[in-house]
């Protein structure tokens, strides 16, 4: 490690040349309906300790302000007949240009009327359609915030509504949902899971392949969203890539324990038309894991993303975008302990993934009101596992056998086009389509479970898939966005969708209304009415029959429906300080069961690495219901400090064929988070930077079904009491973080220097993982989450 960082730091200052007292922060100012640039915005750099500085934008709508000084930094903007608008806490370093792009609203008051100066809201989505249930979060937020290990689904746990106390992955549990029903979406189009070994029909995974450093603010939405998303129950990740510098070549090195070591660029193709270029590439500190107390295997993944901007031309600008990502280990049983998370101690396992998208956008303007926006895109999520069991083991009659197979391969085929048209000050409307091709081959065998047909006393190795076939989702929608008057603004919107595989077909109603009842304080209300299919692994389950043939029995089931209502209130309590508190209720009707009296549903599954291999003919005969408060208050940063609050009350309810009303899987009743931040400027210029930041979460425990340890003990698998299913409930989880870091602004390079130590869980708590039963010690034994470990990073920019 020390011979890592020494290399970083020699390639960075031996190939500096450039000066940088001051630095530079530029960008691009739309008009946030029509997204055409505004000519002549003023732009200006507010600070108490010098006089004003300031800018306006030429034609193309870009700006530069130059010789700022590093650290946080205040810009307002101005255009006549828009809102003013102020955008705070602007991070300004040495080794890097600021690339600070906004959107102005233009203004309906009466131009008599006093002009208040809009404050630009972090807590608000940059999607303006969505004004419920919604915000929008920074890279610097994700890098700044202890215990997110750089990942954006971690950093999320911190908002309300969200319970992230599993510490092995990274899937997003909202308002009790499984995380299956959340949506990602890269560039404006949905991707499979964008997570290192993940599988086919997850959300989730242990390690983000999601570079933080290639992202520009984003939203994440929790409820009733706009009618541009669709084929979701829970909330949604809208994740957009950032654009290269169109002016300097700038370059980044990295190197963290869960992130890897990392390399950036950026920079102009051509200045003539604005064209650039931005990629990066990491690769992961193998070790990581066992050093983690997870697991003592040693993992080996890497990704790699770009985002290529063709810049202006007289067809519109093109960006091609893309991501990918491989991540494979090895389980030795000689190797894992009896509490590993991932593993048994009697079973090899390989596990292998890759993850990847490619897509093009086009942006066309087509008239000074009306814009068109088309993405193609391709994208492949596959797997392969292989595993081994051990029996008789440290005996002279010790043997194994090969125990399952299984090999995932989806690729997927998107077309996203809209036309956005901004009528007037007042209203805004938005229309299109997403076309998915889906192209699946899943092909998967096992044992556990199985009779011994051939008579060799062992149970048969079976198929469970093997389907090769495509499928097309069909969604459109069209949302319209209607100010009534500066206090009181409408969204309203219509969504559809139709699942080729077995023609079904969903049409969806989305409102939202927010009235301003005083100036800092608004009234929020919702409703949206969200479908979603079954996950692809229980939808083409396949059912062995008497004569030995498979029939995918699942194949004909309807759309999972969930109502959504939500009530909210905000309010802006004073400079930089802000509530919010929202209640909702949601209603989920259509749920997959069995066709028999059981316990099973669907709305459990999503938080592990595979689905249930053993559930035919299910019907949509289940039902579940969603109930919350949750009260965030924030204290955005100012003075040196920043501050979190969030709570969330909840109870997640589902009922099985049985009819017999259940917790689910996902009902930790309550989840709390505190995190607090401060900053302090060091030196005699006071240009570097001392931070310290911490976080304390708990959440009551989940629910779990018993094992029936005598069952377990005769079939040497384990067995669990489904008629008791989710009557037990684990301890509280409780865990606290603390994080320290340093930055350098170099006086005579473009050059920073950034490098701090996260002190996860300092107080070495035992959260539980799971209770399950042990076939090596034929009990049932508790297995333990991560526990006290020192993550770090170290980055260089210049």
């Amino acid at each position: 490690m020390k011979k890592i960082l020494k290399i970083l730091l020699f390639l960075s200052i031996f190939s500096l040349n450039l000066k940088a007292q001051t630095q530079v922060v530029k960008g691009l100012i739309l008009d946030k309906q029509s997204e055409m640039p505004l000519i002549g915005a003023t732009i200006s750099l507010l600070s108490e300790d010098l006089e004003t500085t300031g800018t306006t934008t030429d034609l193309d709508g870009y700006y530069r302000l130059e010789n700022i000084l590093v650290g946080r930094q205040t810009v307002g903007i101005s255009y006549i007949g828009y809102e003013p608008l102020v955008i705070p806490n602007v991070v300004v370093s040495a080794g890097k240009e600021v690339i600070l792009n906004a959107s102005m609203e233009e203004s309906i008051a009466d131009l008599s009327e006093i002009v208040v100066t809009a404050a630009a809201q972090k807590d608000k989505a940059q999607n303006e359609l969505a004004t419920i249930s919604a915000r929008t979060f920074s890279v610097e937020e994700v890098n700044r915030y202890s215990g997110g290990r750089g990942d954006v689904a971690r950093l999320a746990g911190n908002f309300a509504g969200v319970a992230t106390s599993n510490d092995s992955r990274n899937d997003i549990v909202i308002r009790g949902n499984s995380p299956t029903g959340v949506l990602w979406r890269i560039n404006g189009v949905p991707t499979p899971s964008p997570n290192h070994f993940s599988t086919l029909g997850t959300t989730g995974g242990p390690v983000s392949a999601l570079n933080t450093n290639m992202m520009q603010n984003s939203d994440f939405l929790t409820s009733a969203f706009p009618a541009e998303y669709g084929n979701a129950l829970a909330g949604v990740f809208d994740i957009g890539f950032r654009k290269g510098n169109r002016d300097e070549r700038e370059f980044m090195l990295q190197v963290g324990a869960f992130t890897g070591v990392e390399a950036m660029a950026e920079g102009p193709i051509s200045k003539k038309n604005g064209s650039s270029y931005l990629v990066a590439a990491r690769y992961a500190v193998t070790g990581i894991f066992g050093v983690a107390g997870t697991t003592n295997a040693l993992p080996d993944y890497s990704d790699i993303a770009f985002n290529i901007d063709f810049g202006k031309s007289k067809f519109g600008n093109f960006t091609l975008f893309g991501i990918g990502g491989q991540s494979d280990i090895s389980f030795l049983h000689t190797e894992i302990d009896e509490d590993d998370l991932f593993a048994e101690p009697d079973t090899d396992g390989f596990p292998e993934s890759k993850f990847g998208v490619v897509g093009l956008r086009h942006n066309l303007i087509l008239d000074e009101m009306t814009y068109l926006r088309t993405i193609l895109s391709a994208s492949n999520s596959s797997g392969d596992y292989y595993e081994n069991r051990f029996f008789n083991l440290e005996t002279p009659e010790e043997f194994f056998l090969e125990y399952g197979t299984q090999n995932t391969s989806e690729n997927r085929y998107s077309l996203s086009s809209f036309v956005n048209k901004k009528f007037n000050a007042k209203l805004r409307g938005r229309a299109g389509l997403l076309l998915e091709n889906y192209q699946t081959n899943l092909y998967a065998t096992r044992r556990e479970g199985n009779p011994d047909l051939d008579g060799d006393g062992k149970p048969d190795l079976l198929s469970v898939y093997d389907f090769d076939e495509g499928m097309t989702i069909y969604q459109f929608y069209a949302q319209a966005k209607y100010r009534v008057n500066p206090r009181l603004t409408l969204n309203i919107g219509l969504h559809s969708q139709t699942l080729t595989l077995n023609n079904t077909f969903a049409l969806e109603p989305r409102v939202a209304l927010n009235y301003k009842i005083a100036p800092n304080h608004t009234l929020n209300i919702g409703y949206g009415l969200h479908h979603q299919n079954a996950p692809l692994p229980i939808l083409l389950l396949q059912e062995p029959l008497s004569d030995g043939t498979f029939v995918e029995s699942n194949r004909d089931l309807d759309f999972t429906e969930s109502n959504h209502f939500v009530l909210g209130y905000d309010a802006n309590l004073a400079s930089n300080w802000r509530a919010k508190i929202e209640a909702y209720y949601q209603i989920i009707n259509d749920v997959p069961v069995d066709n028999f009296a059981s316990s099973f549903s669907i709305l459990n599954l999503g938080d592990d690495f595979t689905f249930p291999t053993d559930v035919y003919g299910l019907q949509n005969d289940g039902k579940g219901t969603n109930i919350g408060l949750e009260l965030t208050v924030e204290n955005f940063y100012s003075n040196g400090y920043y501050g979190l609050l969030t709570t969330s009350i909840f109870d997640s309810k589902y009922k099985g064929s049985d009819g017999i009303e259940r917790n689910t899987a996902f009902n930790n009743g309550y989840v709390f988070n505190l995190l607090f931040g401060k900053e302090w400027k060091i030196g005699k210029d006071k240009r570097n930077v001392i931070s310290f930041d911490t976080k304390f979460t708990t959440a009551g425990g989940r629910y779990t079904t018993p094992v029936d340890l005598a069952a377990s003990q005769a079939a040497m698998e384990e067995v669990l009491f489904e008629d008791l299913a989710y009557s037990e409930r684990n301890d509280v989880y409780l865990r606290w973080d603390v994080k320290i870091g340093v930055k350098f602004n170099s006086k005579k390079r473009k050059l920073s220097q950034q490098l701090f130590f996260d002190f996860q869980n300092v107080t070495n708590r035992e959260n539980i993982f799971t209770k399950r039963y042990n076939r090596i010690t034929n009990e049932v034994n508790e297995v333990y989450q991560i526990a006290f470990f020192p993550d770090f990073l170290y980055r260089i920019e210049f």
